[in-house]
């Protein structure tokens, strides 16, 4: 488990309120909890709430911003291994699982594009209830991912709801990390 870390926001930044999904802004000087830092994105509580920091304001939680992490570029477009392995790298803010081990992607298709030689990726993913407010952010998150690789020209990410997701989806790996035997 992550140690929880204290800080103070050193700048203004928009954040995410979670589960709503709202944007806002949290002024400088703001006492917050680091709880999470998955993927890229930060989860921070506040006397507000649970909040999604992005990972481009980073430097407003003391951290330094990270470089993007594409992937090496071998001058060959992505595989569907690599676009699996690249959606690893997206979490829900609350749960410290990635969306794959979750069992929230039912379906991902890759197919080339005749113009260029490109691939398109679409994607069919749900989330783990459906009033969920930050299904946007995660589902941009997960098109982000898959846009970063090289050859990616084209990304759809839909959010689904049937089947119902339940915790039965949830991967061996993403198991044992939340404690589910």
């Amino acid at each position: 488990m992550q140690e929880i870390q204290s800080v103070r926001l050193n700048r203004e930044c928009e954040v995410t309120q979670i589960p709503s999904g709202r944007r806002m802004t949290m002024g400088a000087d703001m006492p917050v909890d680091i709880t999470q830092s998955l993927g890229g994105a930060y989860t921070v509580r506040s006397p507000q709430g649970l909040f999604r920091v992005d990972a481009r304001d980073a430097d407003a939680l003391g951290l330094k911003v990270p470089d993007e992490d594409m992937p090496c570029n071998s001058g060959e477009p992505a595989t569907e291994p690599e676009v699996w392995d690249s959606l690893k790298q997206v979490y829900d803010p609350e749960i410290p699982v990635n969306i794959v081990d979750l069992g929230l992607v039912y379906d991902l298709v890759m197919e080339e594009l005749p113009e260029d030689g490109g691939k398109r990726v679409q994607m069919k993913m749900t989330l783990t209830a459906p009033g969920c407010g930050m299904g946007p952010a995660i589902a941009a998150d997960a098109q982000n991912r898959i846009l970063s690789l090289p050859g990616i020209d084209d990304a759809s990410v839909e959010v689904v709801w049937d089947p119902p997701w339940h915790q039965s989806m949830i991967s061996e790996e993403g198991k044992k990390i939340l404690g589910i035997v």
